[in-house]
């Protein structure tokens, strides 16, 4: 797990957008995981940028999302497949059809939790995964107390998750759906890399557990500890419980040119 601390949103935007670029480069049909939230927001937003300039293109690449809300209307606002395609999808140049999420509205969910399993296999894996953190733990909607070993599924959010999310939702916590459709911990483990963004000082505790703790279903997160490549990137804030932060640092500034994240 490589921990790098840098200043700001941008500076982490940047560093993340490099790697995406350069995978694309090599493997023009590449096919990235894409989350929500607004830890990722910077990411997209310097992609976007880099397509405008002409020196990025998505358009053989493929996207999946990891996970949707059950429930929401297809034309809700914060339904999630609606939310990427508003920061990232639409304003890039994926073709029709490419960028996929759950089936948050299915009549069948075990059963549309299985096709997406599916579908990702079909795709070939994902070559770079993204990925925010929860301030009690959790990646995509894998709450504390997830199977390590779990695949796509429905789940419960908890209170806390729904008190997190109810700022997209006016400030109404009973607005937030109380079910989701996700990825499962095994899911994103299969990825081949796998980028983490965490900002703010909320986001502190569950960092900490992340990169130095044990590896626990409390803190579902600290499954990536056992993923062979994995990218962690920190504001000051977020990063201000790590004790071998400076270690860190160290091990940034020290990296061969060669060396990508």
């Amino acid at each position: 797990m490589e921990v790098i601390v840098l200043q700001n949103a941008e500076e982490i935007g940047a560093v993340a957008a490099d790697a995406i670029g350069a995978l694309l480069h090599r493997k023009p049909t590449a096919v990235l995981g894409l989350a929500t939230g607004s830890s990722p927001m910077a990411i997209y937003d310097e992609l976007a940028a880099r397509f405008d300039a002409g020196m990025v293109s998505f358009a053989q690449a493929q996207a999946f999302t990891l996970d949707e809300y059950v429930g929401l209307p297809a034309d809700h606002p914060e339904r999630y497949w609606n939310v990427i395609n508003a920061v990232f999808a639409s304003r890039v140049d994926f073709a029709a059809g490419a960028v996929h999420g759950p089936d948050g509205l299915a009549t069948d969910i075990p059963g549309a939790c299985a096709a997406y399993e599916d579908a990702l296999r079909d795709a070939g894996g994902v070559d770079i995964q993204i990925l925010g953190i929860g301030t009690d733990g959790h990646v995509a909607f894998n709450e504390p107390a997830s199977s390590l070993a779990s695949r796509t599924r429905i789940k419960t959010l908890t209170r806390q998750t729904r008190e997190d999310n109810a700022r997209f939702f006016g400030g109404d916590v009973d607005a937030v759906p109380s079910h989701c459709l996700t990825q499962g911990l095994a899911t994103i483990m299969s990825a081949a890399h796998l980028i983490l963004v965490a900002t703010g000082h909320r986001k502190a505790e569950a960092v900490h557990h992340l990169v130095e703790g044990p590896i626990s279903a409390l803190w579902p997160a600290t499954v990536l500890q056992h993923h062979p490549h994995v990218t962690v990137l920190l504001d000051e804030d977020a990063a201000s419980r790590l004790a071998l932060i400076d270690y860190y640092r160290e091990t940034y500034r020290g990296k061969p040119e060669w060396q990508d994240i």
